[in-house]
């Protein structure tokens, strides 16, 4: 039991101490009706929906099988890492950066020691990372705060796109740029081009000779084959969610097409879904709702915040993370796009400023323990380059 709980404050740090602070803030303010209307259901349902369907897709195997379809193009050891680097970056666009990287980091790690470039893996899973946070940042469903704050904000998607385009643009050009200064172009040592996708499907996922083949392990862990009519199912299902983000189709009626959808197709995916994330924006809502009503602590901290937005989400994003820093934030500041520019930048910086992050940091300790003091120094130093070229482009632009 023990072991358990710690296991979980490890797991869910933010949601315990999101959880803590609600229940010290019901002490503050008692619970009484306009708690009703702490709660943002509108980003939760669109949360919620989007997450089941990423799900859905990861459980079939679709990402991996894309990434194992491009892997035909590459011959050189700069085009390998270019492609897995655009796979994180452009996937993080439309499926989360966490989802890009508990994806991609696995497949890129059996990639590169297929390769032979195990020694550059640290280097290689830190752009990655970088790139699912700068490509996260472009669109409203490119991160769980960018769909909050665009709801909040009643930012239209063009607005949104248009607020952070130049950023994540500039992000991609300068991670091309550090790829070809760093890799060279000779050839890779495994020839990705002469293999076919079930060659390439069984070196990654299985090596060995006698384990679970490629077939049976999408049978047994992302359902069967490479998705049949699921597949266009939830790629419609993911239209749906985008539409309905948009303000095309009304909330209620993504909320019962992708329920009712998952009831049919993979009841599974409910159990699979991280609901840790919605919780725990539903505990910072209450105990944001709770502080806005405590009337010197409200005014302090929207005298901190509206003075200078944008620098201090960028700084409160190092310290707790940019998704409570915009929850947070949001209840004592009004001026949304710095707010989004500046939680969205606050992604880059240290280990935490995003939570993803520590997705490929956990990946990288459990294959190369010993590398883990090296990785959070190549992670900071690279981090520390892109977050300071991307805040004097914030400078230029405002």
């Amino acid at each position: 039991m023990r072991n358990w709980i710690v296991r979980e404050l490890k797991n869910d740090t933010i949601l315990v101490v999101a959880t803590i602070l609600a229940i010290v803030s019901c002490f503050i303010v008692p619970p009484d009706r306009q708690y009703l209307g702490y709660i943002h259901m509108n980003t939760i349902s669109q949360l919620v929906c989007l997450m089941l369907v990423v799900c859905g897709l990861q459980r079939i195997g679709v990402f991996h099988i894309i990434g194992t379809k491009l892997l035909h193009h590459v011959a050189s050891e700069s085009t390998l890492v270019i492609t897995l680097v655009s796979l994180t970056f452009f996937s993080a666009i439309f499926i989360t950066n966490d989802v890009a990287l508990v994806t991609f980091i696995p497949f890129a790690i059996s990639v590169l020691t297929m390769a032979k470039m195990e020694d550059k893996a640290v280097l290689v899973v830190t752009l990655m990372t970088v790139g699912a946070n700068t490509g996260s940042m472009l669109t409203p469903i490119g991160n769980a705060h960018n769909l909050y704050l665009k709801s909040v904000s009643k930012m239209s998607t063009f607005e949104f796109l248009e607020t952070m385009g130049p950023y994540s643009l500039v992000a991609a050009v300068l991670l091309l740029i550090v790829v070809l200064v760093l890799f060279r172009r000779r050839d890779t040592q495994a020839d990705f081009v002469g293999l076919d996708s079930k060659d390439i499907e069984q070196s990654i996922f299985a090596p060995q000779d006698n384990g679970m083949q490629p077939d049976e392990i999408r049978v047994l862990s992302y359902g069967a084959g490479h998705g049949g009519w699921r597949a266009g199912v939830y790629a419609v299902l993911f239209l749906v969610c985008i539409l309905t983000v948009g303000g095309l189709i009304p909330l209620w009626a993504m909320c019962v097409v992708v329920f009712a959808a998952f009831l049919v197709c993979d009841r599974k995916a409910f159990l699979k879904v991280d609901w840790s994330l919605p919780l725990t924006f539903v505990m910072f809502f209450i105990f944001i709702g709770n502080m806005r009503r405590v009337p010197e602590f409200s005014s302090f901290v929207a005298s901190i915040v509206n003075q200078h937005p944008m620098g201090v989400a960028i700084g409160s994003s190092q310290l707790i993370s940019n998704v409570p820093t915009s929850i947070l934030l949001s209840g004592f500041c009004s001026q949304w796009k710095e707010l989004i520019i500046g939680t969205n930048l606050g992604g880059l910086g240290t280990l935490i400023a995003s939570m993803a992050s520590l997705i490929s940091y956990q990946q990288v300790a459990r294959k190369y323990p010993q590398h883990k003091g090296r990785y959070l120094l190549v992670y900071s130093a690279v981090n520390v380059l892109f977050l300071a070229v991307l805040i004097g482009l914030s400078f230029i632009i405002e």
